[in-house]
């Protein structure tokens, strides 16, 4: 981490570290990373609320949606729904580098012999080329969602830019009262059961008392895809 990066980071903190979410995203946007912050958005259970909240502020602001070609349909006609309720401008699909998924992925099925190798080909390096153009990110991510977040910060650095998560402090209620007062519509699969949403193979249905991660990568101890972790990384194992 370079010092001038660890001083923006500090400053950062200082300002806006106890700021409202809309103060957050206004000041990144507008003020801060101008042309240089994107989204990255799930476009999962909980998403809409963060996507009206940049939709307010810029609604050509970049979202960045990665499409992992393991995705439930409902995901995709959500996004679709969302783009034109709230007007957004600047969604961007992201995809895996073909060549990459004929050469590591032929069958379709490394999510089920690599879940970690089938997540840096899908999302972890895709992700990475989306963000070259970018000097922050914004992610959805709450402290409520798994005791693993529970101690999240509203700024950190990782390979090189700054990660916001501007609505880390919410909780599930503030997320539902949010929903309710702008009438956002819900995902298709959350009144089925399905509170975090990610690709189809490793996402299932949450049963009552579990986190809301708890349906992600069942049966495993796998509890992020990597994008989450620094510099992407992953167990050791699922290099390809």
């Amino acid at each position: 981490m370079s010092t001038a990066l660890a001083r923006r980071l500090e400053l950062l903190n200082e300002r806006y570290g106890n700021a409202e979410p809309g103060d957050v995203l206004r000041a990144m946007i507008q003020e801060e990373f101008p042309g240089r912050v994107a989204l990255v958005s799930s476009f999962g259970a909980e998403s809409a609320a963060l996507l009206h909240l940049i939709a307010q502020i810029d609604r050509a602001t970049p979202v960045v949606f990665l499409d992992t070609g393991k995705l439930f349909g409902e995901t995709k006609k959500y996004r679709d729904q969302l783009i034109e309720t709230l007007g957004l401008t600047g969604v961007r699909s992201v995809m895996p580098d073909p060549a990459a998924v004929a050469a590591r992925d032929p069958k379709g099925i490394l999510w089920s012999q690599n879940p970690d190798a089938c997540c840096i080909l899908r999302k972890v390096e895709p992700l990475e080329r989306a963000l070259a153009p970018f000097d922050a990110w914004f992610t959805g991510r709450k402290a409520f969602q798994a005791s693993t977040r529970a101690a999240l910060p509203v700024f950190e650095i990782e390979n090189g830019r700054i990660k916001v998560n501007p609505i880390v402090r919410w909780t599930k209620a503030d997320i539902d009262a949010y929903f309710d007062a702008h009438d956002l519509p819900h995902h298709p699969l959350e009144a089925d059961g399905y509170l975090s949403i990610g690709c189809m193979p490793c996402t299932s249905r949450v049963e009552p008392g579990e986190d809301a991660r708890a349906g992600r990568w069942r049966g495993s101890d796998k509890i992020e895809c990597g994008i989450h972790l620094p510099g992407g990384q992953v167990p050791a194992r699922a290099e390809p």
